[in-house]
């Protein structure tokens, strides 16, 4: 069996490419190639101003939390799961340019029997927390309340989604123009940003399916069949070794597997909103690779061969992904952000800028790659041993 027929097995797709097919001739709005739709002033009517609406949720990491939870009794495990799906919106929205003014709103889905009030009040009073850490770099983000709804009978355990708002003026509309002659800084995914409190993993949100089912256990089939669709073949369920308190060990230091697995998603915001209020004439794409990881970006470029050859050394979290599934490395680098999450597109004189900006915020930042002009749209990722792995544009 492939790793790709594995992936797919378990319900999940990296590039979602049926949902692409969906949207496919859909209006992009009024900057067809910003990193998010952006729509007409529709609430202010101004020729000025524009509106941005994103909504997301932590994906299936809220599996994770739920067993963790269980196994530990630690219900602060929620906390970071808020951070992913309020992130999972907030730093989507930044790529565009917007980092303030932002109207924050929740869809929470629980099944009762299973997920009880500590967890809901721990969530709601986490997303005013997050933003009220926001608020002391300058973002403005704005709880406006949302619906919590029981609805066991759809969802296994809980489902924790956010829908964000803002009004924006269009001169500060960043559309992505990748070209030539650019180089590519990469802020890593890892480590310990000054405005968090705790060693971040650089895990992310994205491909919590595939890491859940091969890194933990079959203790953990047997023990909460409420972690996964009963439907998906037994062959591809919880088929790794470990568990959340085991200790792993990797370049001298030890962490336990819930520490890697459940770490939160880091938001770039303070960052970016630094960056885009002083560099803003500087930049020429901002992408977060989330859904398609290193991949993301070609989405949003036309005619050129993107080259990431100096990438971050792969932090211990897809190290132990990569060991226990067998992955391969094409596919390591769709699934997961391998290290660096947020991008800039910039001229090679002012990269050294924003990766001075980063160190402020003790957010490792370098030059991971170039950018050339080519007919047609490739990229090339140089991996371990200078494994040359190259993947194409689909139209």
């Amino acid at each position: 069996m492939s790793e790709k027929t594995k992936y797919e097995q378990r319900g999940v797709s990296a590039a979602k490419t049926e949902v692409h097919e969906a949207i496919k001739g859909m209006s992009k709005g009024i900057f067809p190639n910003a990193f998010c739709k952006v729509l007409p002033d529709i609430v202010g009517g101004s020729d000025s101003h524009c509106n941005i609406m994103h909504a997301d949720t932590a994906g299936t990491k809220t599996s994770l939390a739920y067993m963790c939870w269980q196994e530990t009794g630690n219900v602060d495990v929620w906390k970071g799961i808020v951070q992913d799906a309020i992130v999972m919106n907030v730093d989507d929205m930044a790529c565009v340019g917007c980092t303030d003014n932002i109207v924050l709103s929740s869809t929470i889905g629980r099944n009762k029997k299973l997920i009880t009030g500590e967890v809901i009040k721990t969530i709601i009073q986490e997303a005013n927390a997050f933003c009220e850490k926001m608020a002391q770099y300058g973002v403005g983000i704005h709880p406006a309340g949302g619906e919590t709804a029981d609805v066991g009978d759809i969802v296994r355990s809980i489902d924790v989604g956010y829908t964000t708002f803002a009004r924006m003026e269009r001169n500060r509309v960043l559309e992505n123009n990748i070209s030539g002659g650019d180089v590519i800084v990469g802020f890593s995914s890892s480590g310990q940003a000054s405005y968090e409190t705790k060693y971040n993993s650089g895990i992310g949100s994205n491909g919590l399916t595939s890491a859940r089912h091969d890194v933990l256990s079959k203790y953990h089939a047997e023990t909460y069949k409420e972690s996964f669709n009963p439907g998906t073949p037994e062959a591809v369920i919880y088929n790794g070794s470990r568990k959340f308190t085991d200790q792993v060990s990797y370049d001298g230091k030890t962490f336990t597997v819930a520490d890697l697995l459940l770490s939160p998603t880091r938001t770039y915001l303070p960052l970016l909103k630094r960056i885009f209020d002083e560099y803003f004439d500087h930049l020429k794409g901002v992408i977060h690779c989330t859904g398609g990881a290193q991949t993301k970006v070609l989405h949003f470029a036309e005619n050129v061969h993107i080259f990431k050859n100096n990438l971050f050394p792969m932090p211990p979290v897809f190290q132990m992904i990569q060991e226990e599934s067998g992955t391969d490395l094409k596919e390591m680098y769709e699934v997961f952000n391998m290290g660096h999450r947020l991008e800039i597109y910039t001229s090679p004189e002012n990269a050294q800028q924003l990766i001075d900006v980063a160190k402020e915020f003790d957010i490792e930042a370098q030059i991971i790659g170039k950018v050339e002009a080519h007919e047609g749209t490739l990229l090339t990722i140089t991996g371990p041993d200078n494994q040359e792995l190259t993947y194409e544009k689909e139209h």
